[in-house]
């Protein structure tokens, strides 16, 4: 069997790297470390490690853009990839009704589709207090 499977499979079974790729899947934008970080409310580390198993596995690609390195989805046209994609697609929105609704909010700090704040910034802030009410 090719191990490339394996690594497709391992990459998704594991709870975080399966919300960021679901994330990934339903808002089909580039998303960097920063603002995953701020959707999801991990660590740097975790963030970072969950999308470099995500890239080894060929489910991501990784474009640098000024100081920010965005992430996307890296489609494969074939059955295995389809199938795969389609089976994350198939999860709920409401499993992750929080994780979309705060990936909207923080793209939403962008500047002509750049990332301009890192994690954690006054700004980011501001909006989850305004929207907490």
């Amino acid at each position: 069997m090719d191990d490339r499977y394996v690594e497709v499979l391992k990459a998704i079974a594991e709870p975080h790297r399966l919300r960021l790729f679901w994330l990934l899947l339903q808002v089909n934008e580039r998303i960097c470390v920063a603002e995953a970080m701020d959707v999801l409310g991990e660590t740097h580390y975790n963030v970072s490690r969950n999308l470099k198993i995500l890239l080894r596995a060929d489910l991501v690609r990784a474009e640098k853009d000024g100081k920010w390195v965005f992430y996307t989805l890296n489609p494969k046209d074939d059955p295995f990839h389809r199938s795969i994609f389609d089976a994350v697609r198939a999860i709920q929105p409401s499993e992750f009704e929080d994780e979309i609704k705060r990936c909207h909010l923080r793209l939403s700090l962008r500047k002509d589709g750049r990332c301009v704040v890192g994690p954690d910034s006054p700004e980011w802030e501001r909006i989850c207090r305004a929207e907490a009410g």
